[in-house]
């Protein structure tokens, strides 16, 4: 746990101050442990919906100002986002927390680090694709373009989508024409 910040004793009247006020290095530390509910090998600094951190003045003392976005508006875990990362700051001593949505300009998968990519294909999903499309499907009666996905269990790019709709909004269902194992495909957004 990381170094709890404490109010120096003031005069009646006046605004708390603090004896240690965390950085925002420390901060973002903390928030690598908030995981994603929905892929919680992922964190949401992982995910790259953490936009800003600032500590700011307010009537109540310093107040740290996180602005995030959702990886989509229809989220069904931003509530649960909000609260772990609210959960996780106040663990740490941080009790002035005000959490912002920012929808605009909206999530896209480019926002994964490069450490979330890579926890994504650990894990078995294969990340969001670049480049070439190459597959296609059919999806409620009009074609449409799939990317080349490779596969995170043995690196082909041998593969195919079976259905756009995954175990969530976010993942498409490929399978691999190699090892025949099945994989969630992040799809690009």
């Amino acid at each position: 746990m990381g170094a709890r910040a404490a109010a120096i004793p003031m005069q009646p009247g006046s605004a708390p101050v603090r004896a240690h006020e965390p950085t925002l290095q420390q901060i973002w530390a903390w928030l690598a442990g908030v995981t994603d509910p929905e892929i919680p090998v992922l964190s949401v600094v992982d995910l790259g919906i953490v936009r800003d951190l600032q500590w700011q003045e307010a009537p109540s003392g310093r107040e740290l100002i996180l602005t995030w976005t959702p990886t989509y508006s229809g989220c069904p875990a931003v509530e649960v986002i909000n609260a772990d990362m609210k959960a996780a700051l106040v663990a740490h001593g941080v009790g002035n927390v005000r959490l912002k949505l920012q929808l605009s300009p909206a999530w896209t998968t480019d926002w994964i680090t490069p450490a979330g990519r890579q926890k994504l294909r650990v894990y078995g999903i294969a990340p969001p694709a670049c480049g070439a499309c190459v597959a296609r499907e059919i999806v409620a009666g009009m074609a449409r373009r799939m990317p080349a996905v490779e596969c995170p269990r043995c690196g082909s790019r041998h593969t195919h989508c079976l259905s756009p709709a995954g175990s969530t909004r976010c993942k498409a269902l490929y399978a691999c024409d190699d090892c025949l194992e099945p994989f969630d495909y992040f799809k690009p957004h």
